[in-house]
């Protein structure tokens, strides 16, 4: 992989900093984007010289562009060989109660392919998105996320059509639960937004709330470790043969037989039963008590 150029998305930590740090050692010249400065050492003080952080954040289009100008100086005409779109948040909680705003945000934090596809193109290069199993099985109060990882597969079947008559190969990702700082993230952005609804939202998904989150706690400790989702990553990116898509993880493969072989209500019966869900609804209080007084 000597000369081969890549530009990875997300990699201050987590998924992105082992797919970063992998593919440098691997020989990739890796451009790594990151937020923050101390993220950027953190990556040098681990890496070859190879590797160069470029600030980017990809909920900002000037921060797009200005990365994608900077990486066009560096690579000429030789273009991109690969992109690896990692970057994404969490936005968890119950969809009827999801500030429009977090939704907005979930969905708009995505891809940066327009701004890199000319680098590819000149390279006959490749694109990987990082996508998830909850991109063809949703589980409930991860609605945002999943229709952020739904579209992904969407954007990600589309472009491989798009772009083949260039030679442009497009794979997605689909791990399942990976020990990254995602789900801490996601955590803290749960209790954030569920401090700020309303009192009924509380009284009626309280208890389904507390049960989805102990049942995340138990996941996460068995989680894949980002390492693997990394070498899946460099195969995508330099085999002969790149699959279009890739499900890392046991936790993954499994949810993916279910989503494909088992009826909808079945798999909803099993859902909630693996999540300790309330089997009954919580009785509303009558207007001018409680919580809805």
């Amino acid at each position: 992989m000597a000369g081969k150029t890549v530009v990875i998305t997300g990699a201050s930590s987590g998924i992105g900093a082992a797919c970063a740090l992998h593919l440098d050692k691997e020989g990739f010249r890796v451009f790594a984007g990151v937020r923050r400065q101390s993220d950027a050492e953190a990556l040098r003080a681990k890496a070859s010289p190879r590797l160069t952080p470029v600030s980017l954040d990809i909920a900002d289009t000037l921060s797009i562009s200005t990365a994608a100008g900077a990486v066009a100086g560096a690579v000429g005409e030789t273009g991109l060989d690969g992109l690896v779109n990692n970057a994404g948040v969490v936005v968890p909680g119950p969809v009827e109660f999801l500030p429009l705003p977090e939704l907005r945000r979930q969905l708009e934090i995505n891809v940066v392919t327009q701004a890199f596809l000319p680098l590819i193109r000149a390279a006959k290069g490749r694109i990987v998105n990082m996508g998830s199993i909850a991109g063809r099985m949703a589980t409930p109060f991860s609605g945002a996320y999943g229709a952020s990882k739904f579209a992904m597969e969407a954007i990600t079947d589309a472009l491989r059509l798009e772009l083949a008559p260039w030679g442009i190969s497009v794979s997605i990702i689909e791990p399942g639960a990976v020990a990254t700082p995602i789900w801490e993230k996601g955590m803290k952005s749960a209790e954030a937004i569920m401090a700020a609804v309303s009192p009924e939202a509380l009284v009626l998904y309280g208890e389904a709330i507390e049960a989805a989150r102990q049942t995340t706690a138990e996941v996460a400790k068995n989680a894949t470790e980002p390492i693997e989702v990394a070498r899946v990553v460099e195969h995508a990116l330099s085999s002969s043969k790149p699959r279009t898509r890739y499900v890392v993880g046991r936790q993954a493969k499994l949810r993916a037989a279910v989503a494909l072989l088992v009826p909808d209500r079945v798999r909803d019966n099993m859902v909630a039963k693996a999540m300790r869900l309330p089997k009954n609804a919580p009785a509303p209080p009558k207007a001018g008590e409680g919580a809805w007084g």
